[in-house]
């Protein structure tokens, strides 16, 4: 019996601060800022520092797979002293705390929602550096998958409508209705947007499990097949024109062979997947620009679900575009 109260009493404990965390963050304001833009609380002497230059090390490095240098994040200093009030309110934000035993804390919805708060602490400018260091992928992914999150958020307002994808390929993708359908032939489908200064790209189709092998040659498997998917699909403007000579000529995007590609391995939704970021290329044209490629294992289908993104943006920075085609990817669910 005073055993069973006293889980009792646990239980009601528990349930009452679960209640008043909720109740808290039901009044909490919407979070606001732009995307990929991070807060830095901390001392003007601090940033102007070796503590600021290891913070700008880990979240302005340049992103890779993009043609011109990009940071990952665009940081905004704020004093402690001036942090409150409005200021409080962006997505992401990293406190570096002082005097404090040497730590980290990730939590989130503290003065909005939603929101990821990081705080660094340490009595010492050598020991914040030091955790800062420690933790850097972690801080990198906790503010990147915030990042990914807010821009599903952002698209779910207006969804496509596009039901032929999960009746052809068993499967469901979140992209907004802005996204106009270029193609669809068979299980392949290819799905467009205007944009600033050029237009935004999405490919998504299936192959056969015995179409790609795990071994030391996979990256030039992957090139091989989304060369041959962009000769099939997708042409360039002077495709089929005929030069002066009576020769015609021949169009399509393939990878750029002058850029190492990047390759990892991921999952997506629970399944393994193998990651490929860099650039394309239209032959005999001088269009191109960067791309990121999901081959996605769906071993109980026996097929790789491909999906890819891809922009051609001249003159404008592409980081928050394919920060979205990302997030699209990211939103697959496989029946």
């Amino acid at each position: 019996m005073r055993y069973f109260l006293f889980s009792l009493f646990t239980f009601t404990l528990l349930m009452s601060c679960v209640d008043k965390k909720e109740k808290a963050e039901k009044f909490l304001p919407d979070a606001s800022g732009a995307i990929n833009n991070v807060s830095v609380v901390t001392e003007n002497e601090y940033w102007v520092g070796r503590v600021g230059e290891v913070i700008r090390q880990v979240l302005a490095q340049p992103i890779y797979g993009l043609p011109q240098d990009e940071p990952m994040f665009t940081i905004s200093q704020i004093p402690p002293s001036v942090f409150s009030g409005f200021v409080t309110k962006n997505r992401t934000v990293l406190k570096v705390e002082t005097n404090k035993p040497a730590g980290i804390t990730f939590t989130e919805n503290v003065y909005a929602k939603p929101q990821k708060v990081i705080v660094v602490s340490g009595k010492t400018k050598e020991e914040i550096i030091a955790v800062v260091k420690e933790n850097e992928a972690k801080i990198i992914e906790t503010f990147r998958n915030s990042e990914l999150d807010e821009r599903q958020r952002q698209m779910a307002k207006s969804p496509h409508k596009f039901n032929t994808i999960k009746e052809k390929l068993g499967l469901t993708l979140k992209f907004s209705s802005i996204y106009e359908q270029a193609k669809q032939e068979d299980n392949f489908f290819w799905f467009r947007k205007d944009i600033t200064t050029g237009h935004s790209h999405i490919m998504l189709y299936e192959l056969p499990f015995d179409a790609l092998t795990r071994n030391d040659s996979t990256v030039s498997q992957i090139i091989k097949i989304r060369d041959s998917i962009g000769q099939a699909y997708f042409k360039g403007r002077l495709d089929g024109t005929v030069k002066a000579n009576g020769e015609t000529v021949s169009s399509f995007m393939v990878t750029e062979s002058a850029y190492t590609p990047f390759f990892g391995e991921t999952i997506v939704d629970n399944k393994p997947a193998l990651v490929t970021k860099g650039l394309w290329e239209l032959t005999n044209d001088f269009m191109g620009g960067p791309f990121i490629n999901y081959m996605i294992e769906d071993k109980v289908n026996k097929r790789w679900v491909v999906v890819e993104g891809f922009i051609f943006a001249p003159s404008v920075e592409k980081r928050n575009y394919m920060l979205e085609l990302e997030s699209v990817i990211k939103s697959v669910k496989i029946e």
